[in-house]
């Protein structure tokens, strides 16, 4: 149901009053029941999106410029150094399953975001601990100009071991925090509704500019060779954005942990294939087993009831009653192996429904993930001074910050009003998350096409006789301002896009793990351009040829390489399209009348749609 319709059935009820209590089953640090006026909104919002800030500003200070760090400290070449990164980063979306796992099953949100910050600084500062004694050897190497000695095996281990560390604390906080943000806007209130889309704006907003300090200026210290000092600032602020986080444990809202979903996920799975011989009745919901008729919770979420679908019809086998399950009830108890609520079954169909969308991500993460290796490389190979002045490489995504945070201003403010007008005036749903996602990826090959004719055009003023590839073009490095501010164009229509999508169309007890998949897309997509570099390098260098991606770039072909992406992204478009037409969005019970009400009320929705928007701060 839409925050509109919520607040056209509260006009209807004609209440006096808010309800003290929140609607959406919250409860304070000590399990009773959220109460509206003295916890959550957006004073919890606001310490949550402070926290993120600070830790993304701690996570980019090590991740912006590691494919330099790689290059420069440990001396490797430009495609080990891209494929180390992909697999580093996507390690840590890959922790991200780890946590949603453990916040959805056991710990809740707070205590998962709050233990893995800890591990996440602990990871901060054994880096920082082991570049200042180790690494950096002699004082001031790394930068362009001074290299660096060799380094033990034990050296190298606790490097890997540190930034795996963070690895593990940052995936196994982000896909929660995002979440707990979201938690503290009861989407059963009309105006808190409207606050609750508008967080996932400023959450990755604030991911942004907190990246954007680590992008200018740690960039900087560590491109010029002081990799401690950056190091040792992001360990302080993550240490601070902690500290932030548990400043804000009286104010915040939380949702009790459900059980373990990955159990009522196998559940269905077996009771379904056990009942592969049923013969299923064509009645629906009525012929299935429902404990919610009972007064029992039958899925271990909130207990909100999904309505039930057409879709998947196999697996409504679980739900239906046997002559065998009234004997096991009656015997003392249900066998949850073999008989399911409907609910649960429908839980599971909801996440099948949701994996051709989320496989649909994952080339478009390839492409968001050359920002931090190839796009870097590239931007070496520029000129890069202006004046006296050098132009660090990895500060060029400052662009795709800042491209971010315009075109948030522009969706929210403009484009998203207007395409209420029009919803309004003919009945169509206006933009829709699935509708920016597509929007994200057609902009997306435009920037890899803008990144391909970029790298003609340096390789056109290339010294091709030069030992390295790093300022060895006259081509301004200015010249990657249009491929970065592309990314962040696409970054707001399908990242804050699926974040939206996916905590809109989890179930109740499954909602970090909606957010872990927005994460596992960008995880996935890292691990696909590590093979992707792989595969090229391998077959482009046959017959002794440099290939499309060598340590001297100005032997190479990476035009060729972004015009590949550009193709396999529009080929993914095309699959996407069809995918997002199949697709049918989650319905909770209940709300399909509120539906059918609120479109008898089109006059009522007119007037007081203004209303809470006004004090919903989106």
């Amino acid at each position: 149901m839409s925050c509109l319709e919520i607040y056209n059935k509260d006009v209807m009820k004609k209440k006096e009053g808010e309800e003290e209590e929140t609607r959406d089953g919250t409860v304070d640090y000590y399990g009773r029941a959220s109460i509206r006026s003295n916890s959550g909104q957006w004073v919890a919002g606001i310490i949550i999106l402070l926290n993120q800030g600070l830790a993304t500003l701690a996570f980019f200070g090590v991740g912006v410029n590691l494919v330099l760090f790689l290059t420069r400290v440990l001396q490797q070449n430009n495609a080990d150094a891209a494929n180390n990164v992909s697999k580093w980063t996507g390690t840590v979306y890959i922790f991200s399953l780890v946590g949603a796992f453990l916040s959805d099953s056991y710990w809740g949100r707070y205590k998962t975001c709050a233990i893995f910050q800890v591990i996440f600084v602990i990871g901060l500062s054994s880096l920082s601990l082991s570049s200042y004694m180790f690494l950096i050897r002699p004082r001031g190497c790394g930068d362009e100009v001074t290299p660096c000695g060799t380094h033990s095996t034990m050296e190298i281990t606790m490097f890997y071991l540190s930034i795996y560390l963070i690895a593990f604390g940052n995936g196994g906080y982000q896909p929660n925090i995002a979440t707990f943000g979201a938690d503290q806007f009861d989407e059963e209130h009309p105006k808190e509704c409207y606050s609750k889309v508008a967080f996932f704006s400023y959450f990755y907003l604030a991911l942004n500019l907190g990246s954007l300090f680590s992008n200018t200026i740690l960039g900087y210290f560590e491109d010029e060779g002081m990799w401690a000092l950056g190091f040792w600032a992001s360990t302080g602020s993550a240490i601070l954005a902690l500290i932030l986080f548990l400043v804000g444990t009286p104010r915040y809202r939380y949702f009790k942990p459900t059980g373990n979903p990955l159990s009522r996920f196998c559940q269905v799975l077996v009771a379904a294939t056990k009942k592969s011989s049923v013969e299923v009745p064509s009645r629906g919901r009525e012929e299935m087993y429902d404990e919610d008729k009972e007064g029992k919770n039958a899925s271990g979420n909130t207990g909100r009831r999904i309505v039930h679908t057409d879709e998947f019809k196999f697996l409504d086998r679980a739900a239906y009653i046997t002559a065998r399950d009234l004997d096991d009830k009656k015997q003392g108890g249900v066998n949850p192996w073999r008989l399911c609520p409907v609910t649960q079954v429908e839980e599971v169909k909801c996440i099948l429904r949701l994996m051709p969308i989320w496989l649909c991500t994952i080339i478009y993460s390839v492409v968001f993930t050359q920002m931090a290796s190839l796009f870097v490389e590239q931007g070496a190979a520029m000129k890069t001074t202006v004046s006296d002045f050098k132009i660090p490489p990895a500060s060029m995504s400052s662009f795709d910050i800042l491209s971010v945070a315009l075109f948030i201003f522009i969706y929210r403010r403009v484009l998203e009003p207007l395409a209420n007008r029009f919803k309004k005036k003919d009945g169509t749903k206006g933009i829709t998350e699935l509708h920016r996602m597509g929007i994200g990826l057609v902009i997306a090959i435009l920037a890899m096409v803008a990144a391909g004719v970029v790298e003609c055009f340096r390789l056109k003023f290339a010294d091709k006789s030069c030992t390295h590839c790093d300022g060895s073009s006259s081509l301004s490095i200015f010249w990657q301002v249009p491929q970065y501010s592309l990314i962040g164009a696409s970054e707001v229509f399908m990242y804050v896009g699926q974040l939206e999508f996916f905590n809109a169309q989890t179930p109740d007890g499954l909602k970090s793990f909606g957010s872990a998949l927005c994460m596992m897309s960008m995880s996935m997509g890292n691990f696909v351009s590590s093979l992707l570099v792989t595969m090229v390098v391998k077959i482009s260098t046959e017959d002794h040829m440099p290939g499309w991606i060598p340590r001297n770039l100005n032997k190479g072909h990476l035009d060729r390489f972004y015009f590949l992406l550009a193709a396999l992204t529009s080929i993914d478009l095309v699959v996407y399209i069809a995918c997002a037409r199949w697709y049918k969005c989650i319905k909770l019970e209940g709300k399909d009348e509120m539906q059918d009400m609120s479109d008898d009320e089109n006059d009522t929705d007119s007037d007081d749609y203004e209303e809470p928007m006004k004090d919903s701060k989106v």
